[in-house]
């Protein structure tokens, strides 16, 4: 049987990604390794979108370039969006690549590695799936072990659409991605209710654009009245909820334009949403907004905010939801102002969380008809003051937790302690806080709500212990086999 090995590098997108090539790779008689050396297959699945993770690309192209001497026939594999993005170029730089294979080409894997096994000549293969588009489901790979034969995982993604339409100047997604295209609602609907069935406890809506969803069906209806920037994933949350009650909800990446009226009601209706929304807003500034053709001006995206905060407004005086986003620092011409701007908006709208980069020049975007003016120093001292300003709200936020007690969705072994905290398991809140607990009966809770007192704030997470009655819990409870979602091996932030 031959071996292989995935490093993910990059979004959620390509998480799921790795994870549906692990099971066409099973299916198709493929073992799975946990070091390179004892690899026949190396599939390196890429992300494109930032600069810094084509680096780890090159680098790590290098160093596997110099393996392959110690390993005959071993088979080299760039997929993703830098494989999509490159193409032939991967096979013209001497760097060793025998297969480049594009995000819709997954299920050809084998395939075309049983041919290059053959005698085949080094291969790309990155055609999108325009006319029949197809979506890899957590149960749908061929000969892959049946959904009663699997561990079931605590939480994992469900696709729902991909591509992207918005035509961001900096982004690189639409070359890499292709257009919107959007999954059947009974197709979804399908594999969350296998899911729930199989003991998942939460489901992540995945998609490039996720909240522009349409159901090709026709089955999702928008309200009467909708708001210009309407589109059907209200009614999707709502039918997903309805087919699995039982499940934790959430969705990524939305784009706040479609952050909605229908959307909000569904917020503060579905009791299984989280009540937590990544919305990436990339500047405070209508100046740099109105450059990245972003859509929506800062007026808009605070009313929009306010309007959510206020739908989802809590009795007890903690915030009903948080929120996190991402910025990029030194978009062209960016000035001081425009950064103060964003400065502004971070503070004024409270976010709990920040993911924010330097903006680098991605091939085939608009933006590079722009002046790339802002030196890296400067970005770098943005970036900077950033950071210490998002951390401190974090921090704040965190720090108010302490003596409150959460509902957490425990999801395994924590994976680093705390310093000065031996933390053993760890989850996350209905608002998407990181839980870490110090009590080894987590065993017997992994995959299980529970409610905890928080003892102690760190930067990023809290601490905390069970309450007497998940003590209880964890007495009645016996270990349960579980599956895991697989995380990234290298990351684009790392």
């Amino acid at each position: 049987m031959k071996s292989y090995r995935i490093a993910t590098f990059g979004c959620q997108m390509n998480v799921h990604d790795s994870d549906r090539m692990h099971e066409v790779m099973q299916g198709a008689g493929f073992s799975e390794v946990e070091a390179e050396e004892g690899a026949d297959v190396i599939i390196l699945n890429t992300c494109s979108v930032r600069e810094k993770a084509e680096q780890k690309l090159r680098s790590e192209l290098g160093k596997l370039r110099q393996g392959k001497a110690g390993h005959p026939g071993r088979v080299l594999v760039v997929a993703g969006c830098v494989a999509q993005q490159e193409g032939e170029k991967l096979l013209s730089r001497g760097l060793g690549v025998d297969l480049v294979i594009g995000p819709d080409n997954i299920r050809e894997l084998p395939l075309l590695l049983h041919d290059l096994a053959s005698g085949g000549l080094p291969t790309v293969r990155t055609v999108f799936d325009l006319d029949a588009p197809q979506f890899l489901t957590s149960y749908g790979a061929p000969s892959a072990p049946s959904p009663s034969e699997r561990p079931s995982a605590v939480s994992t993604f469900v696709t729902t659409m991909k591509g992207c339409n918005e035509r961001c100047t900096f982004c690189i997604v639409p070359t890499t991605r292709g257009p919107e295209r959007y999954r059947p609602s009974d197709e979804i609907l399908a594999e969350v209710r296998g899911l729930a069935e199989r003991g998942t406890r939460e489901v992540t809506l995945l998609g490039q654009t996720v909240n522009s969803y349409t159901d090709p069906l026709g089955c999702m209806e928008k309200p009467s009245g909708a708001d210009p920037d309407e589109s059907e994933f209200a009614a999707l949350l709502r039918a997903v909820s309805k087919e699995a009650p039982s499940l934790r909800l959430r969705y990524t990446s939305p784009h706040p334009r479609h952050l909605t009226p229908s959307l909000i009601a569904a917020h503060a209706e579905l009791p299984g949403l989280c009540r937590h929304v990544h919305l990436p807003v990339q500047s405070g500034s209508d100046r740099v907004l109105k450059r990245m053709l972003r859509r929506y001006t800062r007026a808009e995206f605070e009313a929009r905010v306010a309007a959510l905060k206020a739908a989802m407004k809590s009795q007890d005086g903690t915030p009903g939801v948080t929120l996190s986003t991402d910025i990029i620092v030194g978009f062209p011409g960016e000035t001081d102002e425009d950064f103060e701007q964003t400065l502004s908006l971070i503070e004024a709208v409270g976010f709990v969380g920040v993911f924010a980069f330097k903006y680098s020049e991605r091939p085939f975007t608009p933006a590079l008809k722009l002046k790339n003016d802002v030196s890296e120093e400067e970005k770098s001292r943005r970036l900077a003051r950033l950071f210490a300003l998002s951390e401190g709200l974090t921090a704040k936020h965190l720090s108010t937790l302490v003596g409150s007690e959460l509902e957490v969705l425990i999801e395994g072994r924590a994976k680093k302690p705390q310093a000065g905290a031996e933390a053993t398991f760890s989850g996350r809140s209905f608002r998407n806080e990181i839980v870490h607990l110090q009590d080894d009966r987590g065993e017997q809770l992994v995959g299980e709500v529970v409610r905890v007192r928080v003892e102690r704030s760190f930067k990023h997470s809290v601490l905390a212990s069970l309450t007497p009655e998940a003590v209880a819990q964890a007495g009645r409870s016996a270990p349960k086999e579980r599956g895991a979602r697989r995380l990234p091996m290298l990351s684009a932030a790392d």
